[in-house]
This record gives structure tokens, sequence and C-alpha cells, in this order.
């Protein structure tokens, strides 16, 4: 297992699998963080329900944007350009997640709930990782995404509120945002994730990260009122 240290300074010193998992790993993060408002600023928006949604909207998606920048920063100073996911189609997307629309506002409260606390756990992979650089971003970005996640989690449970009607819509939306997460971790048996754990890249294996996710939040959605998902029903990446 590598356990050094590196700065951007040693980068192009260091073992070709690495330089590209480094820059790998930099691409797909900078896609996700872009990803998000590219998923709902359009519809979301101008919806509405209001004012103070409407800033919270706007603000999240200024921070995804802004959280886009500080990884596009650390991918540049390695030679790694990845302002080419500012215009990804939705459809090209690297992650599942990001690859529709979000028009409805059960949606949107389900997304930030559950698919912004993914984002949470990716970000948490670097804690401690072996680039300095990437590791010094993570404080501020990961504040704010709790931030998304209690947002989410509270504006799902203000819709559920309101009734039966909005219950049978919001389970719908867990229903298809909770496959979406699982998935988001990707292959229990990945040989790329070893080799992201052997060069210091990331602390956990796919499943190890899956199956604590699982433990967290579906004690989250029972406190809701709200059924469980199947954890295999309609995955792509077991």
């Amino acid at each position: 297992m590598f356990t050094d240290k590196i700065e951007a300074k040693d980068f192009d010193k260091m073992d070709p699998e690495y330089r590209d998992l480094l820059g790998r790993v930099l691409t797909i993060q900078s896609d996700c963080e872009i990803g998000g408002p590219h998923l709902y600023v359009e519809k979301m928006l101008p919806a509405a329900p209001t004012k103070v949604d409407q800033l919270i909207v706007a603000r999240t998606a200024a921070e995804e944007i802004d959280h886009f920048r500080k990884i596009a920063r650390v991918a540049g100073d390695i030679g790694v350009d990845v302002s080419f996911v500012l215009s990804t189609p939705n459809k090209d997307r690297y992650v599942n997640a990001f690859r529709g629309l979000i028009t409805t506002w059960e949606d949107f409260a389900v997304f930030g709930f559950l698919i912004d606390r993914v984002g949470r756990y990716q970000l948490e992979e670097f804690y401690n990782c072996s680039y300095l650089p990437l590791e010094r971003v993570l404080p501020d970005i990961v504040t704010e995404e709790l931030g998304h996640i209690e947002y989410g989690a509270n504006k799902t449970a203000e819709i559920l509120a309101k009734g039966d009607e909005t219950k049978e819509k919001v389970q719908k939306a867990l229903d298809f945002w909770y496959v979406t997460a699982l998935d988001m971790f990707g292959h229990a048996e990945s040989k790329r994730s070893e080799r992201f754990r052997h060069w210091g890249l990331k602390r956990r294996t796919n499943a190890q990260a899956r199956e604590d996710y699982i433990r967290e939040v579906n004690p989250l959605i029972a406190q809701l009122g709200l059924e469980v998902p199947d954890p295999l029903k309609g995955r792509k990446y077991l």
C-alpha cells in the first residue's frame, strides 16, 4: 500500500498508473460537481414554491459550480483539463445519476437527501489521501455538501407532511434515487477500485462504502415513514 504524501511538484515523478488514476478521479469528480446544476437548475429555479426555496436552489447551484472550480484547479495543476465537462450533455455524464433532468420538487428534495449524501461519501474517500492538494480543498466542499443534504432531508419531510398523495410521489422518487444512489458506488469487485486504494487515493472498497451508506440511510428513510426500496431491484452495478 502506497503511503507517501504527494504535492503537485512531485506528480510528474509518479508511476504512470498513479498519474492516470488521479487524473481520472479528478475528471469524474469535476463532472459530478457540475452535473448537479445541469440536472435541476433549468426546471427547479423558476418553479421554486417560495422565494427562500428559489434562493436555496440558486445558492446550491453556485456552490456546486464552485466545487467544480476547486477540483478543476487541482486537475489543471497536473495538466488535466476538465473544462470539457462544462458543456457535456447530461446524457453523456460519467455517472448515471446525472444523465437525466429533474422536473419535480419531490425529485429535487430526494436527490439532495440521497444523491448529495453519496457525494459526501465520494469526497470522504479522499480524506488523508496520498495527493495533498486534493485533500486540502475538501473541508469547504464537504461542509457545503452537508448543507445540501440537510436541505434535501428537510424538504423531503416537509413535502411528506402535506398528506398521502404527496407521500406516494415522494416514495416514487425515493424508489428511483435509492437504487441510483447505490449504483453510484460502482461494481463491488472493481479492479480499478483496488488500485485506487493501493495508491492511497481512496479508503474503502466500493462494497464497503455502499454498505456504510445503506447502514446510514435506511434508518433515515424509515424515520420519514417511507418504505426502504429493494436494494437490488433495477441495479446496474452489483
